[in-house]
């Protein structure tokens, strides 16, 4: 299932004094993107990720984030959300066929 990671700071970071946990920080998100499991990330414009995830469940999703260092550090969170098929064309067609 796919699911929508949206990175909330939990606190007021420097992040210039962050550096150490930045570089850990990618290259776990490497492994995860190399595993099939972080299938996108982006960066809002105020620079929070925003990360696509392939998982059985949330609960996984909420599991693998947490092995995040930033996560881990208390640094950031995220809120998780599962995302489903889009419905809506099932209108046009129903419409179609009236």
């Amino acid at each position: 299932m796919k699911l929508l990671a949206i990175e909330k700071e939990t606190t007021q970071v420097n992040w210039d004094e962050e550096s150490e946990v930045l570089v850990e920080e990618s290259y776990r998100v490497y492994h995860l993107f190399q595993e099939g499991i972080v299938r996108d990330i982006y960066f809002t414009e105020t620079q929070n990720a925003v990360i696509i995830l392939e998982c059985a469940s949330k609960d996984e999703a909420c599991r693998i984030l947490e092995t995040l260092p930033l996560v881990k550090a208390g640094l950031i969170g995220f809120e998780v959300m599962e995302l489903r098929p889009y419905t809506g064309f099932d209108r046009i067609i129903i419409s179609q066929q009236l």
